[in-house]
């Protein structure tokens, strides 16, 4: 009697119309077959399970310095666009981007502006500015939720928390705009990256006079408080000043967008669930961790392999290069039960979507903070909040789950 073959797994594309649009569904089987795979295609290690990438985020030979390594590589030549290099070498400043114990020394000095009571003193200011937007929007109108609500309302508060001034912040969200791609897709084309070293060009110039400005002019905002750190026994030098404000732009900016427009888009596909947060029926403080548990912003996460060492029964070589994806992760039935379903009662979620470990996010407290005004005023505001018509379209991007915009009808 013959047995049954297991039949091979199909051909993989983390670029394919599927994966970018349903991440969770496309990558659910490769999670239960092998959940720590070669992918001969990316030349890359790609883990799927919980348990698995859980232990990559906590193990110290999964590294996440892979900038510097990239620089080197692929960026050192003479044909290397000077713009692109320097793009490339702001982000390889980012502490995200850091070993220890630099990653250690940058994350100390960067928690002055999360600390719990500056956190708290940001929440009238929130829920103003959320206020204000959804005002900005008629009842009985179409409209896009990205640009008139989710992504300005972290952008401004950023913004603010910085100390850019009001006038300079359509072409501050501009430079955001094209550097984003870099930040977002894990990728390694440079021959894609002239729009966004010219946006990382203009950021860098941008925030080199901010800094002279607040040299001479102290201010009460994060830019004046970083320089004054820098002016201490640990300082910070310009490029890490640098790095900072770039990191904290972003990590401040487009991932709560994401945040909030995913969690809205969950919720209206879970009447049951929006008509709980309509009537203050859940505890926000759990539904935002079953939001980032069922659709967060962050779907995938790169490290390096620091040396030769076996995982989970393979054998990782120094320099490999890994995806955690971390959407799927989350979506893992050995963890969760009933993972396709959003449950906002689930109570305590032990989800991955801010990282785990030495590197979990740093933001994660004033994320967290915007999204819980956010989501709550929005559904609430429209009580016939609907999606409009027409097929939904995801930014291309391997490491966020974001959606290009979000048009809903307003009633």
């Amino acid at each position: 009697m013959f047995g049954l073959s297991t039949p091979p797994l199909p051909a993989l594309d983390l670029m394919a119309p599927e994966a970018i649009s349903d991440p969770q569904g496309y990558f659910a089987e490769l999670r239960m077959r092998q959940p720590v795979y070669w992918d001969p295609r990316y030349r890359s290690w790609l883990i799927t399970s919980y348990q698995h990438t859980a232990e990559a985020l906590r193990d110290e030979r999964f590294s996440s310095d892979r900038i510097d390594p990239y620089i080197r590589k692929k960026l050192s030549g003479p044909e290397t666009d000077p713009l692109v290099r320097q793009a490339f070498e702001v982000l390889s400043g980012w502490m995200v981007f850091k070993e220890e114990p630099a990653h250690a020394r940058l994350r100390r000095l960067c928690t002055l502006a999360f600390t719990p009571q500056s956190i708290n003193a940001l929440r009238a200011r929130v829920e103003s500015l959320c206020t204000e937007l959804l005002d900005a929007i008629p009842s009985s109108y179409e409209f896009d939720l990205i640009t008139q609500v989710a992504a300005p309302l972290p952008s401004i508060v950023i913004a603010e928390m910085l100390g850019v001034p009001v006038a300079d912040r359509a072409n501050f969200e501009r430079w955001t705009a094209l550097v984003s791609p870099l930040v977002s897709t894990g990728l390694d084309d440079p021959t894609r990256y002239g729009s966004v070293a010219s946006g990382m060009a203009s950021l860098v110039e941008y925030f080199t006079g901010l800094f002279a400005r607040y040299r001479e002019a102290p201010a009460d905002n994060l830019i004046s408080a970083l320089l004054r750190a820098a002016e201490d026994e640990d300082a910070l030098s310009e490029a890490e000043l640098m790095a900072t404000c770039t990191l904290m732009l972003f990590g401040g900016h487009e991932t709560t967008a994401n945040f909030i427009a995913n969690g809205v888009l969950a919720l209206l596909r879970h009447p049951d669930q929006l008509a709980m947060v309509r009537h203050d029926q859940v505890d926000m403080k759990h539904a935002l961790e079953e939001f980032m548990r069922y659709d967060g912003p962050g779907k995938t996460v790169v490290r390096v392999a620091r040396e030769d060492f076996e995982f989970a029964g393979h054998s990782i070589k120094a320099g490999q290069r890994i995806f955690l994806i971390l959407s799927v992760a989350n979506r893992d039935p050995a963890i969760f039960e009933d993972p396709e379903r959003l449950k906002l009662d689930r109570g305590q979620v032990r989800h991955l979507g801010f990282g785990s470990g030495s590197h979990f996010c740093l933001g994660a407290p004033l994320a967290r903070l915007e999204t819980g005004i956010a989501i709550p005023q929005i559904v609430k505001r429209f009580p016939g909040l609907r999606l409009a018509q027409g097929p939904l379209k995801w930014l291309p991007f391997l490491g966020t789950r974001g959606l290009r915009e979000l048009r809903l009808l307003a009633s």
